[in-house]
């Protein structure tokens, strides 16, 4: 048997965003956080047919669009990554929208706003649009905090970090320069991947963080590697690792917005700043913290991320049983 994927391609400041437009899976209109496990449970090997070699790479994202089940969002997506799929995923959302919205996939009941049911949670986007292009797109991200300060963790072959677990759509580990540590100057990204990897290894046995409001979003699985600024219009500088060795070209959305609540949670960063955050490839979000939010004890922030992305082409994508790879592979 041979299934047919039409997908509509793009970037968000760098990062890849496969959208599949035609060939997902058929689902039972629920909450799109009872579809995602439904979706896991038994059609993930479409995530990795579509994310994994060779027919994606390292660093694949993607997203599948559905009808909302909540009366108050315009559509539901499902985000799909090499790394699973995840509840939110900012950089996915901004060129899901530019994408649907340009190729005439969505339509929004106002011009210019739609709101998305996300796993994690409901999430307003804005967006600019000049002779049919979207130019540009803030995101009205879910509530973010600051889980756990200064934890202690022993990461082999860099010694001992204090970093700070952070939640913006997914959990981040957050390390700044510090003794063991001095920053991102002179680290190559597979410096980054293998420090990444242990950091994320050491940390399963010191915490496990758990969203108050929804049990099954848990696990720190990201990390986010902080520092100075290389572009003189920037406030920080950053790397962000998911999945098994990926660095996101964009500075991250989830990860601006758990670096947004942690600057927060410490006292650096108040409502109504801005936090324009650098990739590792120049590109830049422009984070704002645009109010203070409760999440279960916790005293968080309601973030906000502005970006752009361009759609980069068509792609019909077979995945034959007949082929020995159809469900894709990785190489660890």
């Amino acid at each position: 048997m041979r299934n047919s994927f039409f997908c509509i391609d793009a970037h968000t400041c760098g990062n890849p965003v496969r959208l599949v437009a035609g060939g997902g899976p058929l689902l039972p209109h629920a909450p799109i956080s009872e579809r995602r496990e439904i979706f896991v449970r038994d059609h993930d090997w479409v995530r990795k047919a579509l994310m994994f070699e060779p027919r994606g790479h390292d660093i694949m994202s993607g997203s599948i669009i559905y009808p909302a089940y909540r009366p108050d969002c315009d559509f539901a997506v499902l985000f799909i990554e090499v790394s699973g799929c995840l509840p939110m995923c900012g950089a996915g959302t901004i060129g899901t929208v530019t994408a649907a919205i340009e190729e005439g996939l969505i339509k929004p009941r106002e011009t210019g706003r739609v709101a998305i049911e996300t796993p994690a949670g409901r999430v307003d986007v804005t967006y600019e649009e000049k002779d049919g292009y979207v130019d540009s797109v803030r995101l009205h991200n879910v509530a973010s905090y600051l889980h756990d300060a200064d934890v202690a963790v022993d990461v082999p072959g860099i010694g001992r970090l204090r970093v700070d677990i952070s939640y913006g759509g997914n959990y981040y580990a957050v390390v700044e320069p510090q003794e063991n540590w001095s920053g991102l100057d002179g680290m190559s990204a597979s410096d980054i991947v293998a420090c990444s990897q242990r950091l994320r290894h050491a940390l399963a046995g010191v915490c496990n963080p758990v969203h108050p409001d929804d049990a099954r979003i848990s696990g720190v699985h990201h990390a986010i590697w902080c520092d100075r600024p290389v572009n003189d219009v920037s406030d920080g500088r950053c790397a962000v690792f998911y999945g098994e060795k990926a660095i996101d070209r964009s500075p991250g959305g989830t990860g601006t917005s758990a670096r947004m609540a942690q600057l927060h949670g410490k006292g650096r960063l108040t409502v109504g700043s801005s936090y324009r955050h650098e990739s590792l490839i120049g590109t830049i979000f422009e984070g704002r913290v645009e109010a203070e939010a409760n999440i279960g004890p916790y005293r968080g922030i309601l973030p906000s991320i502005g970006g752009w992305a361009r759609v980069i082409g068509h792609n019909t994508i077979f995945v034959d049983d007949r082929d020995p790879l159809a469900h894709g592979f990785q190489i660890r």
